[in-house]
């Protein structure tokens, strides 16, 4: 019997895959573009999984979007590389913006944003298109830190191995609102509700020398 406090809202779009189909809560998941860019952009990080030699890898990595494609990068000599260039690999980006706090020990919840998505990476070796991608990190982490830094040099940029994955099978699930307590626990003597979580920045701590310096600005979503 369904959960009369259920969402009855439906997925958006069509799962490009069997394996990106979500099948729990899947009146949660939106297999459109716009859903899935909007989940990345907003990331730093994301967990990239694969096979090594018969054993399952999770390495958490900085990540960035640029079109059509999820971004990394890697020590060129990383074992990593070669994994994620031979083989599939599925990456997730999470996002968690609230505790959900029900009547109920087994109705908690969390509020998310997440996305997962399969294929195989490849190795962006061109050194113009690794440096300007780089550039572009650099300003997804702070806005306009690209331009004040020195550049990566083109031995620096012959030891970082740049890799990106298409975007073209990804799924995004989304939980938002309230705890979805059962008809009978409504009346539980207990606080239910929603405590909101945000990543927000801190005072910048300088290093030596530069106090006197400008301090970068804060991007947006951590203000």
């Amino acid at each position: 019997m369904s959960d009369p406090l259920e969402s009855s809202a439906a997925a958006t779009g069509t799962p490009p895959s069997a394996r990106t189909k979500v099948r729990r809560h899947p009146e949660r998941a939106a297999y459109d573009r716009a859903a899935v860019v909007a989940i990345v952009d907003a990331a730093l990080l994301c967990h990239v999984a694969f096979v090594l030699d018969g054993v399952p890898h999770c390495i958490p990595t900085a990540c960035w979007r640029e079109g059509d494609h999820l971004y990394i990068h890697s020590v060129r000599a990383s074992r990593l590389v070669a994994a994620l260039t031979g083989g599939t690999a599925c990456v997730t980006v999470s996002l968690v913006d609230g505790l959900v706090l029900a009547r109920s020990a087994l109705r908690h919840s969390m509020n998310y944003r997440s996305v997962v998505l399969y294929g195989t990476f490849e190795d962006v070796t061109d050194p113009a298109a690794k440096a300007a991608s780089m550039a572009t990190f650099l300003d997804h982490v702070v806005p306009g830190r690209a331009a004040l830094v020195r550049p990566p040099d083109a031995k620096e940029l012959a030891g970082t191995a740049l890799l990106r994955v298409s975007l073209a099978e990804a799924s995004a699930k989304v939980r938002s609102g309230p705890p979805k307590d059962l008809l009978g626990d409504l009346a539980w003597p207990v606080w239910a509700g929603v405590v909101p979580l945000a990543l927000e920045s801190g005072a910048p701590l300088p290093e030596p020398g530069c106090a006197a310096l400008p301090l970068p600005p804060v991007p947006a979503r951590y203000a």
